[in-house]
């Protein structure tokens, strides 16, 4: 949890970069990624000597003796804001480009690495409040870099945006992720969907001596309680944790850096996050594991916007459903991913549900025929207010199998205002997110527990509610839509209107009043 101090010094942060020049919330937060980048370099160099001095054994630097000078605890000592601002733009920088020819995490991303900042005393303010932020607090600068990332609202040229955090919450919450399952987001933009994995396992995993109650007080005096997990039974899964639960693709090399840097900020120690277009064919080539049947569990946003080059795209994906919309791609894409029993949950236009082309018939067809379509949770059309109107839905499937029913739920409230301030709502029926998870639950459990027919159809049989069962025979029968309004019932309540002669004597007898209020007043002018 982020305290409100933490929160001003990021405000305070975040305005000296806008009154610097620099307006674009992306640029702010990947100058901002570099220079806590340049920190945790040196603090993590620092924990290596202290290990070194107790072992007595020696370690790989990453800094020769003529850059340590480069380390952040001596930068942060330079005098001159003019000799700082040399230091980084022309030694700094070129080092992390340095660092794209080793296997570091970063490597990758930093080869194309620009220095943004034009004047040399918003670096000193830059520096020194970035090195009061307590980034050696595990508990704390997965959170903190996540109000950071809170304040990018912008919408990427390739139609991807950021998914709203209480949203990918309840996804995680639905697919109940476990400390042995392989996760990857094939469009993972700032890793939101993996960073938010992460927390949910620390809470998952966490025994009661591991939960600590811990109460803060603000600059103010006010006081805030707030639970923190230390995931301690995630002990005999860290090293899976570190390496090879978490992976992430993505084609944009901003988003990159800053989704590595989200999740080692959370706590994992070499997430694997590439720079790729996954539906390319060479995805395949580059990554052979991950291509194909790789993965336990797949959370995803992709983008909705937008078609693709046929020659660009990997046959095997056009084998599965013949288009150039990057939404049936992404989906099938996936199907590819998961390994046999592997699960999905995916956010995807209306469009995908009822589509009426070839293409869209043939992915439906495909999900319900040759997989377990399980569930489909329609949500209101200002989920992704201000970037988007769009409706949108979440898909959530599992690989292999057929698809005997398809459980619905016609999410109506979010708990936020749904134009585009989204403003937080309280009170009764604002939210229905909480039920949502509540219904999946109790549906998977009876899934789960070889319910009869006549079981489940006695728990979700009534179409009037929000959730609420589809058996498949009806899906086929339609075309394979999905669209829940081609099932849901809607109930009306007949209208009873007085007949037109009342009316009219009603309004004659309002006319009338007023006529004589009319006729008072004129008599006392």
């Amino acid at each position: 949890m982020i305290t409100s101090q933490l929160k001003s010094k990021i405000d305070k942060l975040w305005e000296e970069f806008w009154t610097g020049g620099i307006t674009n919330p992306l640029t702010v937060i990947e100058q901002v990624t570099f220079l806590m980048y340049a920190r945790l370099l040196d603090m993590n160099e620092t924990t290596d000597e202290k290990r070194a001095a107790r072992t007595k054994q020696s370690f790989n630097s990453r800094f020769t003796e003529d850059q340590q000078h480069l380390r952040w605890q001596n930068l942060i000592h330079v005098e001159s804001a003019d000799q700082l601002f040399l230091v980084v733009r022309d030694e700094l920088f070129p080092y992390f480009k340095q660092t794209a020819s080793s296997d570091s995490l970063f490597g990758e991303f930093m080869k194309d690495a620009q220095f943004m900042l034009q004047k040399p005393s918003l670096l000193v303010k830059a520096v020194s409040m970035i090195n009061e932020l307590p980034l050696d607090k595990s508990d704390t600068k997965g959170d903190l870099y996540e109000y950071l990332l809170s304040k990018l609202t912008t919408a990427g040229i390739n139609g991807q945006f950021r998914t709203p955090r209480h949203i990918i919450r309840a996804i995680v919450d639905l697919m109940d992720p476990s400390a042995t399952d392989r996760i990857c987001d094939p469009a993972c933009g700032t890793a939101g969907f993996l960073s938010t994995v992460y927390e949910f396992m620390l809470e998952k995993y966490s025994s009661e001596d591991g939960t600590i109650q811990e109460t803060t007080v603000d600059d103010k005096g006010v006081e805030s309680k707030q639970t923190i997990y230390t995931g301690d039974l995630l002990t005999p899964h860290r090293k899976h944790i570190d390496t090879d639960m978490f992976h992430g693709f993505d084609f944009d090399a901003t988003m990159l850096r800053i989704a590595a840097m989200n999740l080692v900020m959370h706590g994992v120690a070499e997430p694997d996050i590439h720079y790729q277009d996954t539906l390319s064919q060479r995805f395949s080539e580059k990554f052979p594991n991950e291509a194909k049947e790789g993965f336990d569990l797949i959370l995803a946003n992709p983008p909705f916007k937008g078609s693709l080059d046929d020659e660009d795209v990997a046959p095997e994906l056009l084998r599965t459903v013949k288009t150039k919309k990057t939404e049936l791609l992404f989906t099938a894409l996936i199907l590819r991913m998961l390994k046999i029993g592997g699960r999905a949950a995916v956010i995807v236009p209306d469009g995908v549900l009822f589509g009426s082309s070839k293409a869209h018939q043939q992915l439906r067809e495909e999900l319900i025929e040759n997989n377990q379509l399980e569930g489909i949770i329609s949500l209101p059309s200002g989920v992704f207010k201000p970037y988007a109107g769009v409706s949108t839905a979440i898909m959530l499937f599992t690989k292999g199998g057929t698809t005997e029913r398809v459980w619905f739920y016609d999410l109506q409230a979010d708990g936020f205002s749904l134009d585009d301030k989204r403003t937080e709502l309280k009170g009764e029926n604002s939210n229905d997110l909480p039920d949502a998870i509540s219904k999946w639950k109790q549906y998977r459990k009876l899934v789960e527990s070889n319910a009869t027919a006549n079981k489940i159809n006695k728990a979700f049989g009534d179409k009037q509610q929000q959730a609420f069962v589809v058996d498949k025979k009806d899906i086929v029968s339609n075309k394979y839509d999905l669209s829940i309004n081609r099932y849901k019932e809607v109930v009306y309540t007949e209208e009873v209107f007085e007949s037109p002669k009342v009316i009219l004597k009603k309004l004659k007898a309002l006319e009338n009043d007023i006529l004589k209020d009319l006729n008072e007043l004129e008599a006392m002018l």
